[in-house]
C-alpha cells in the first residue's frame, strides 16, 4: 500500500475513495463571509485537494497552485463533460441538485469529447473581431460600452450631483448586460426583457427556472433571426463560422456568453472600483497613470470573480496532491485557493504596482477562457469611464463591511454603496477617443429605453432614493 506525506499528514493513496470520506460542506456562512478562512483550514486537513460536499455531492476541490495547473493543463486526463461523472452515470446524483441546471445547459464551458475543438475554433473565430483592437468591431464596442456607461452615470445623476448610489445595481452590474445585448445583436431594447431574466437566473431566486426557460426560448428566437438574417454581431460570426450548429446549440452558447459576461464582468468592475477608491496598494496612483489593466490584474489576483471552475474529472486513477483521485471523480479547481497557495501568494509583491499574469483567473492551458480579452477590455472601459465622470467616489461602508454574495462558482459585491461627486462638467471621449457620434450608433431611441423594463428597473432605483 503506498502512502504519501503533504502538507495534510499522511495518506493512504490506494485505499481513499471519495464516496467514502464523508466531506464537509463547502458552501457554509464561513465561506460566504471568509473563504480565504475555508481554504486554509482545507489546506491544513488535507493538503493542496480536498474532499468536500457541494450541496450534497461529493467533489474534489484543488486549493494547491502547482496541482490547479496540472490539472488545467491536461485536457485528456482531466476531461470536461458530465457524460464522464461515475457518479452521475451510476444515479448517485440527485435529480433536484441545485447545480444540475447551470451544469445541465451544455455549452463550450462544459462541452467535453470530440465536439469540443470545433467549437472552440468557431467561437475564437467569431470573437475575434470583438477582441482584436485593429478591428472595426472592436472599436465599435469601446464606442458602445463608453456610450453605455455615460447613460447610466446620467441617470444616477439624476438623483443629484451628489448623493448616494449603489454602483453595483446601478452601473457593474447593468453595464455588461448591456453590452452583451450589443454584442448579441438584439435589435434596438428588445433584448433588456432577457436581461432582467438573467439576473432572474443568475440571483437563483424562486423564479430562476422560470427565467432560465424564458431566457432561452428568447435566445432561441434571436439565433433564429441571426440564421435569416445574419448582421455583425456574435451569433451571426459564429453560425459563419460553424454552419452545422444548431438553433437550440446556439442559443445555449448564447447563454453562456450571456450569462459568463455579465456575471463575471460586473463582479470585476465592482472589485476594481472598491480597490482603487479604498487606496490600497498603490493602486489609486495605478489608475491615475492610466494602469486601469494593471489595476484589474492586480484584483483578479486577489479577488478573483470565478472563484472555482466548472468540473473536471479524472480519465483514470490519477495521484494528485495527498490522495489517488479514482477515474469519474469530479474535480474542481479553485483559482481562489490557488492564489492564496503560498507557492504562488509569497512570490507577489504586494507594494508594486506592476503585478504578475501567472494568476489562473482565466483559466491555463488549451480551455482558457476565450472572451478574457474581451471581458477585460469591457471592464476597463466602464472603470475608466466611471472615474472620469465622477469627480469624487468614497465607499458608504468600511470596505471590510461590505456585503458579499457567493456561490460554487462566482464571488462577488451584493451591493457596492458609494457616496458620489459628479464632476462639474461631463468628459469628453476617452483619450485615443471615439467620435461624438459613435453613442448615437450603439444607443436606442429614449422612447425605447423609456419603455425597457431595464431601464424601468433602474430608474425606480433612483426614485427609491437608494
Amino acid at each position: 500500500m503506498e502512502s504519501q506525506w503533504g502538507d495534510g499528514g499522511s495518506v493512504d493513496l490506494d485505499d481513499t475513495r471519495l464516496e467514502t470520506l464523508d466531506p464537509r460542506p463547502l458552501l457554509t456562512r464561513d465561506y460566504e463571509t471568509r473563504p480565504a478562512l475555508v481554504y486554509e483550514r482545507l489546506r491544513q486537513q488535507h493538503g493542496p485537494v480536498a474532499p468536500v460536499d457541494l450541496l450534497g455531492v461529493p467533489a474534489w476541490l484543488v486549493l494547491g497552485y502547482r496541482e490547479s495547473l496540472q490539472v488545467l493543463q491536461d485536457d485528456d486526463g482531466w476531461p470536461k463533460g458530465l457524460e464522464n461523472w461515475r457518479a452521475r452515470t451510476e444515479g448517485r446524483v440527485p435529480a433536484d441538485w441545485p447545480l444540475g441546471p447551470s451544469l445541465e445547459v451544455n455549452h463550450i464551458l462544459i462541452q467535453g469529447g470530440p465536439g469540443y475543438r470545433p467549437l472552440r475554433t468557431a467561437w475564437d473565430v467569431a470573437l475575434k473581431p470583438f477582441q482584436d483592437p485593429r478591428h472595426p468591431q472592436a472599436k465599435r464596442l469601446k464606442a458602445a460600452v463608453t456610450a453605455y456607461a455615460d447613460e447610466l452615470i446620467t441617470l444616477v445623476g439624476q438623483g443629484g450631483r451628489t448623493g448616494v448610489a449603489d454602483l453595483s445595481a446601478q452601473f457593474s452590474r447593468p453595464l455588461p448586460l448591456m453590452v452583451a445585448s450589443h454584442l448579441l445583436g438584439f435589435p434596438g431594447s428588445q433584448g433588456d426583457d432577457a436581461l432582467m431574466d438573467m439576473w432572474r437566473v443568475l440571483d437563483a431566486g424562486p423564479d430562476a427556472e422560470a427565467a432560465l426557460e424564458r431566457l432561452l426560448a428568447t435566445l432561441a428566437e434571436l439565433a433564429a433571426l441571426k440564421l435569416q438574417k445574419p448582421g455583425d454581431d456574435f451569433p451571426s460570426y459564429l453560425l459563419a463560422a460553424y454552419p452545422d450548429l444548431s438553433l437550440d446549440h446556439l442559443a445555449r452558447e448564447l447563454f453562456m456568453l450571456l450569462g459568463m459576461t455579465s456575471d463575471h464582468v460586473g463582479i470585476l468592475i465592482s472589485n476594481t472600483v472598491v480597490e482603487v477608491i479604498s487606496g490600497e496598494g498603490s493602486v489609486r496612483a495605478s489608475l491615475s497613470a492610466g494602469m486601469v489593466r494593471e489595476s484589474m490584474n492586480r484584483v483578479v489576483m486577489r479577488k478573483p470573480p470565478l472563484v472555482n471552475f466548472v468540473p473536471r474529472f479524472a480519465a483514470r486513477d490519477t495521484p494528485l496532491g495527498n490522495y489517488t483521485i479514482r477515474a469519474g471523480d469530479p474535480v474542481w479547481v479553485s483559482p481562489g485557493a490557488a492564489h492564496a497557495d503560498p507557492l504562488f501568494a509569497d512570490h507577489v509583491a504586494s507594494g508594486t504596482t506592476i503585478s504578475t499574469r501567472a494568476h489562473l483567473s482565466w483559466g491555463a492551458g488549451p480551455r482558457q477562457c476565450p472572451a478574457r480579452e474581451l471581458a477585460s477590455t469591457v471592464a476597463a472601459a466602464g472603470v475608466g469611464r466611471l472615474f472620469e465622470r465622477f469627480e469624487h467616489l468614497d465607499l458608504a461602508l468600511p470596505a471590510d463591511q461590505l456585503p458579499w454574495r457567493s456561490s460554487p462558482f462566482m464571488r462577488g459585491l451584493r451591493s457596492l454603496p458609494v457616496r458620489y461627486e459628479l464632476a462639474a462638467t461631463p468628459a469628453g471621449p476617452p483619450v485615443g477617443g471615439l467620435a461624438p457620434e459613435a453613442a448615437g450608433e450603439v444607443l436606442p431611441d429614449p422612447s425605447a429605453r423609456q419603455r425597457s423594463s431595464l431601464w424601468r428597473y433602474l430608474t425606480g432605483l433612483i426614485r427609491g432614493g437608494r
